[in-house]
């Protein structure tokens, strides 16, 4: 009589097959918010094969020139809120960079340095990330673990002579039944506290903190209605609230005014 090992040998085979031809639709843990999920779910291909999305600006930087003498050039490092900003509108005539990548997290920004920052030379770097750290796009994430890759960040611009700003988060608001699922991802004492830590990191290192949040935060703490449409983004007008601080901080870091 044929043994027990080989009378299950064939289906076991064949499930086995079935298996490697239909595969089953990737997965990843949960995060108990159903719109999070889908994101991530979305991004699966991204985060596996280009995970820094080095090739978004990669053909950009390489035809980019050497920023020419007396030029103050100025890269925007970010995610969503620098992505979405056109600068061009708001700086007219600068020699102002924008590297933000929709969708970024800090331990993403560090894998592009290299390439989207300390290669273009510039002479100031304005850095506003962290928001999708808190709400945890790439995975769960420490507020320690947040402020570790902003330092990293500062030492490897003090490596090569770029001054840094970082710019605060800004607050967000749940004024729209759009915007509750993203507030909620965000608690505002985790926003606070990496704001508090910027600042006191900004001070104790020389280096300019951009404070946008006082700017745009409204009397319950949160992201004023009029400047963002979702409760999230800027809209113009709070990019038109954003920009004379952005160029204010610019400015005190060329000339060494921490």
């Amino acid at each position: 009589m044929r043994s027990r090992t080989t009378l299950f040998a064939a289906p076991l085979l064949l499930a086995f097959t079935a298996s490697a031809q239909n595969p089953a639709p990737p997965t990843i843990p949960s995060t108990a918010s159903p719109s999070l999920d889908q994101y991530r779910v979305s991004r699966i291909a991204i985060d596996t094969d280009d995970f820094g999305e080095l090739k978004r600006y990669r053909d950009a930087d390489a035809a980019l020139k050497p920023p020419a003498a007396g030029e103050n050039r100025v890269v925007f490092l970010g995610d969503s809120i620098t992505d979405y900003w056109k600068l061009e509108d708001y700086f007219l005539g600068k020699p102002y960079l924008n590297r933000g990548i929709d969708g970024q997290t800090t331990p993403q920004m560090l894998v592009r340095f290299r390439q989207d920052v300390i290669n273009l030379q510039p002479k100031v770097l304005v850095v506003l990330a962290g928001t999708n750290d808190v709400a945890g796009v790439t995975g769960p994430a420490r507020n320690e673990d947040i402020e570790a890759n902003y330092a990293s960040m500062a030492e490897l611009a003090r490596l090569y002579h770029i001054r840094i700003v970082f710019a605060s988060l800004l607050p967000v608001n749940n004024y729209t039944d759009d915007a509750k699922e993203s507030f909620a991802l965000r608690p505002r004492e985790r926003i606070l506290a990496l704001n508090t830590w910027l600042k006191d990191y900004c001070a104790k290192n020389g280096l300019v903190y951009l404070d946008y949040f006082s700017a745009v935060v409204d009397d319950k703490g949160m992201l004023r209605g009029d400047l963002s449409d979702e409760g999230l983004h800027p809209n113009a007008a709070g990019y038109k609230v954003m920009a004379p601080l952005a160029e204010k901080a610019i400015a005190r870091s060329i000339t060494g005014k921490a």
